[in-house]
């Protein structure tokens, strides 16, 4: 049984900790190992320099609009193949620790649950933008003549 009193703050509390943790890694790709050197990472590892570019902006982005609560729901959903993408090339082929050497997929794998629990549980309070964009409170597709 769901508790719809405090639901909505569970999906709040799970939506600030996720866009936390994404500006966090985005924030070590930047601050840290720096844009440059991430670019190096990915091309090391057989990846175009410009994919970590885009990945730095899509953690800023995703991790800026769960914060404030954005569309939350389908950005969570965006935000699984950025993770998925993790595991496939950097953290798939090290085992399922993540607390082995280069980690393993665990992290990566949770982090996914984690953003699809938030896209079903919903945007919880407090967001700037709920809902999904072209659909309505009912769930109809909202089109130029509704």
């Amino acid at each position: 049984m769901i508790d719809t009193r405090t639901a909505p703050y569970a999906a709040l509390l799970l939506r600030l900790t996720l866009g936390g943790l994404f500006l966090a890694h985005a924030g070590l790709k930047i601050f840290v190992f720096t844009p440059a050197g991430t670019a190096g990472f990915f091309q090391s590892i057989g990846l175009p320099a410009g994919l970590a570019y885009l990945t730095m902006a899509w953690e800023v982005a995703g991790g800026l609009a769960l914060l404030l609560g954005v569309w939350p729901r389908l950005v969570a959903v965006a935000m699984v193949p950025l993770m998925l993408g993790t595991i496939v090339t950097v953290h798939g082929a090290n085992g399922f620790w993540f607390s082995n050497e280069h980690g393993g997929w665990e992290y990566p794998a949770f982090w996914s649950i984690a953003l699809l629990a938030l896209a079903l549980l919903g945007d919880g309070v407090a967001a700037l933008k709920p809902g999904l964009p072209f659909v309505g409170a009912t769930g109809a597709v909202r089109t130029q003549h509704s």
